[in-house]
């Protein structure tokens, strides 16, 4: 097996970075080729995690002293840091990831500017005045951290989902503990050494890395955390809530999409073709947001068929650090496997491929490549409800807004829509009528920026959203106080 790196990259514990006691390690591989070991990291057991909990229950509470503005100047630091490092850091998404260069990079960018926002809401108001009806009292309402919490981050925006999670958690004087994705954790545990040189107290961020089979149940059920962030599937997301349900502990959690974009008879073509390509494709496919289901309108349904059919089938498929490619690899051998098994259900239930693009003789010899793919299918087949997390598109055929509203709800998730008209009474229409937490009108389901808050509706996720100001309502607890001067 060809190695890339035989250093173990170590986790952050107390503010010192350590392996697993058992000493075993996890291989991370490059999902371009079938041999390559980019990277290893400690396989952290149970018995790993008593220390981890230790040093950020130590650490929340020095956290918590720490004035609000001393936060944000660590956390511009570390987001200069990112830019300083950026080059390197895109290159390790590229390898374990299997991102296209320029998605890594915009990953990367995007990162640092969620500490540099979250940073400069250092003095944005914590709390405020409150009337009190009692002779000589005032009263006022403050917001303060929570303690503990535990993050669990995926595979598909590595180190863009860790910053979106951290930078408000910090911020709000919180002590983090993350758990990255098996396939993806180097960019984390890089992401835990930049914050520590920029001057992040011992214990205020721990990080585990490890097998979930190995750390079990004991990681979500330390009696020290007081929420839990988790972005993953929806089955595993689902059974979180219910094993913290009744414990007092808060729960986010932001889980799977199965996005549709509808085109009216009046879009712009040429607007709404390129967007959906640029919605299904990007990051093939590997993204919550990712237009997943294209619903078109009758009238230009066979036009919209061929452009987006000629779109597909030229899509050029390679590694991610390439020149010239459109997207690269599906992250492991097992999600190629998954998807491709997914497809085939779909035709034996009765779709039919309208284009694929084709993989090239090195791409079908290694590496975890997936077709691009668009499917003729119709609402009851698996592929419309399933959430494939791959470069796949099924598209079926309405015939006016109502339909498409519907269609566009005819699904257990709802996370994202977008619809493309030039009818500002259809937008405003499609608008209200989409049972989803981000409704676009002449864009894609994916792309939303760091302030917007972020999070879906149904099975796609709970109640607290993401990003914004609304993510500082999760990580903080309102305190209500009173003081009679008299």
């Amino acid at each position: 097996m060809k190695t890339l790196s035989p250093d173990v990259e170590q986790n952050l514990v107390g503010g010192k970075f350590v392996t697993a006691k058992n000493g075993a390690t996890i291989d991370v591989l490059n999902p371009a080729t079938d041999d390559a070991v980019v990277g290893r990291v400690p396989a952290m057991t149970a018995d790993d995690l008593d220390g981890v909990f230790t040093a950020a229950e130590h650490g929340a509470r020095l956290w918590k002293r720490t004035g609000v503005l001393e936060r944000g100047k660590i956390m511009f630091r570390a987001a200069a840091l990112i830019r300083e490092e950026a080059a390197e850091l895109s290159d390790l998404i590229v390898a374990e990831m299997g991102k296209t260069r320029a998605e890594a990079t915009g990953e990367v960018g995007k990162s640092a500017e969620f500490f540099e926002y979250y940073a400069g809401l250092a003095r944005l108001p914590f709390g405020e005045m409150l009337p009190d009806a009692r002779p000589g009292t005032f009263a006022t309402q403050t917001r303060e951290p929570l303690g503990v919490v535990l993050l669990i981050t995926p595979w598909n925006d590595p180190l863009l989902t860790p910053a979106r999670k951290m930078a408000p958690a910090l911020l709000s004087g919180d002590a983090v503990v993350i758990k990255p994705a098996t396939e993806t954790p180097l960019i984390t545990l890089r992401l835990a050494r930049i914050l520590h040189r920029a001057g992040l107290p011992a214990g205020v961020l721990g990080t585990v890395t490890g097998r979930g089979s190995e750390l079990g149940d004991a990681l979500a059920s330390d009696a020290r955390i007081r929420a839990v962030s988790f972005t993953g599937s929806t089955a595993v997301g689902l059974d979180l809530q219910r094993k913290l349900a009744g414990t007092g502990v808060r729960v986010q959690t932001e889980m799977g999409g199965k996005n549709a974009s509808v085109v009216l008879d009046d879009a712009d073509l040429d607007l709404a073709v390129a967007t959906i390509m640029a919605g299904s494709f990007g990051q093939a496919g590997q993204r919550c947001t990712a237009t997943s289901r294209l619903i078109v309108q009758r009238g230009v349904a066979d036009e919209v068929r061929r452009r987006v059919s000629e779109k597909v089938a030229a899509l050029r498929v390679g590694a991610g650090g390439t020149d010239g490619i459109d997207l690269g690899p599906v992250v492991s051998k097992r999600a190629q496997a998954d998807i491709r098994s997914r497809v085939q259900a779909a035709l034996s239930e009765g779709a039919t491929v309208l284009a694929r693009a084709e993989l090239g003789a090195e791409q079908q010899a290694a590496g975890a490549y997936v077709e691009p793919t668009l499917l003729s299918i119709d609402r009851n087949n698996s592929i419309w409800r399933e959430e494939v997390f791959g470069p796949i598109l099924g598209m079926v055929v309405v015939e006016d807004l109502d339909e498409a509203i519907a269609a566009v709800n005819d699904s257990t998730y709802g996370l994202s829509a977008a619809v493309f008209t030039r009818s500002l009474e259809a937008a405003y229409r499609f608008l209200d009528g989409a049972d989803t937490g981000h409704v676009s009108v002449n864009q894609p389901t994916s792309g939303w920026d760091i302030h917007h808050p972020f999070g879906g509706f149904k099975d796609s996720g709970s109640p607290f959203k993401e990003q914004g100001l609304e993510a500082l309502r999760f990580y903080t607890r309102v305190k209500t106080a009173a003081i009679r001067t008299i």
